[in-house]
């Protein structure tokens, strides 16, 4: 009984916390532009002295490119309940429509959407397949915050990415929904790089590119309870295009379902990669696959838009890496790819029972390897390979 009074206690004393955050209301019309507004709450907010809490209240509003900056005086939790919306228009040369940037002890919150009105953009963006292209603003940057939970939000039909993460420290998303159409172009799920300690849970994730991409720097990421598709499945990568990469290290991912995706599980290097890395701990486990082309796929020959010197082999070494009980149905024949570096052949891969079905009419399904030899535990099916030479690698060019 005791036990039951402390944690009755607890949540007292939590919500006790939550109700006596001063509020700070955003005013505005339906239909209205908000967006100095919100900056007005905010700024507000972050000087409060104790914990405070920004409503946006139900409603559709209009909302411009804001920067809401820290450091604040005390924890800060942003209350969407309504819909926020772009301007619709294809913003060339912008990089960002909304930032959160230096904020220790931050919650976004409430039910409600980000709508990044990305398709007349999507019309003009030819970024997926040349590198001369102008950028496009990415909804939701998180820069550099710290202790943060990011629940029950929707971002749809960004121009860009939907959310981009760097320099995070101790963050969780959490049933958080991101939606645009297969042929949106660039609009990568959630982007994460150079940080530590992040989580992304119960989420639904259907967009144009990558589901989930990992960026350099990267380290102890957790991804558990994803459904992602379409897209272009959850990736590690590409690493290796820029010069001063960082490491990658503890990526796990888990109970997670992809359906219809052009890639499956996905680690991607470039050729004569611009810096000596390495990627070590990535552990893909209890993941179901439906209609999934490259369900597995080591692609250190990535090379979009042949931008590269594919004679050079890739320096970024591969270490501890593991797909265990992964099941379902591939989209193609190539199963499993396992295509590592003639330089720095893959170190310590394990492959434990797989079980991937595919039904075309070119044949069963392969398991192809090279520079590597995998340690193999349970079943495999299709049968699993031993090293040999280089097949070609299929991947479709384009996302980054």
């Amino acid at each position: 009984m005791g036990s039951y009074l402390g944690i009755f206690a607890i949540l007292f004393v939590l919500l006790g916390v939550s109700a006596n955050a001063e509020v700070f209301p955003v005013g505005g019309s339906p239909g209205s532009d908000i967006t100095q507004a919100l900056l007005k709450a905010f700024t507000s907010a972050c000087q409060a002295p104790t914990a405070s809490k920004v409503v946006i209240p139900k409603g559709e509003f209009k909302l411009g490119e804001i920067e809401m900056a820290g450091p604040c005086k005390a924890p800060i939790e942003i209350n969407l309940q309504g819909t926020v919306k772009a301007d619709g228009t294809a913003i060339h040369g912008k990089e960002r429509w909304v930032v959160f940037t230096k904020i220790v002890g931050f919650k976004l919150n409430g039910g409600g959407t980000f709508d990044g009105e990305g398709n007349a953009a999507w019309r003009v963006n030819n970024c997926h397949q040349t590198e001369a292209c102008k950028k496009l603003p990415i909804s939701i940057r998180f820069d550099f915050v710290e202790k943060a939970e990011i629940r029950d939000i929707s971002t749809i039909d960004a121009k860009n990415f939907h959310i981009n993460v760097i320099g995070a420290k101790e963050m969780v998303f959490d049933n958080v929904k991101v939606i645009a159409p297969a042929e949106s172009p660039n609009t990568d799920g959630i982007h994460l790089g150079r940080s530590d300690g992040v989580k992304i849970l119960n989420s639904k994730i259907a967009t144009g590119d990558d589901c989930i991409s990992v960026g350099d720097g990267m380290k102890n990421l957790h991804v558990e309870k994803v459904v992602c598709g379409p897209g272009h499945g959850i990736s590690v990568g590409s690493l290796g295009r820029y010069g001063h990469e960082q490491d990658v290290a503890g990526i796990t991912v888990k109970n997670c379902t992809l359906i219809g995706t052009d890639n499956g599980l996905r680690i991607k290097t470039w050729p004569s990669a611009a810096c000596s890395t390495t990627a070590s701990g990535i552990h893909f486990e209890d993941i179901i696959l439906n209609n999934v082309s490259n369900p597995i796929l080591i692609d250190q020959e990535y090379c979009p838009w042949n931008h590269c010197n594919k004679q050079k082999p890739s320096t970024i070494k591969l270490v501890d890496i593991s797909f265990k009980n992964i099941r379902g149905t591939s989209g193609n024949k190539d199963a499993v790819k396992l295509l590592c570096s003639k330089a720095h052949p893959c170190v310590n891969v394990e492959i434990g029972n797989i079980n991937l079905e595919y039904k075309g009419a070119d044949g069963p399904p392969t398991f192809t390897c090279s520079n590597v030899t995998p340690k193999l535990v349970g079943t495999q099916n299709p049968k699993a390979c031993s090293a040999g030479p280089a097949p070609k690698p299929t991947t479709k060019g384009g996302d980054l």
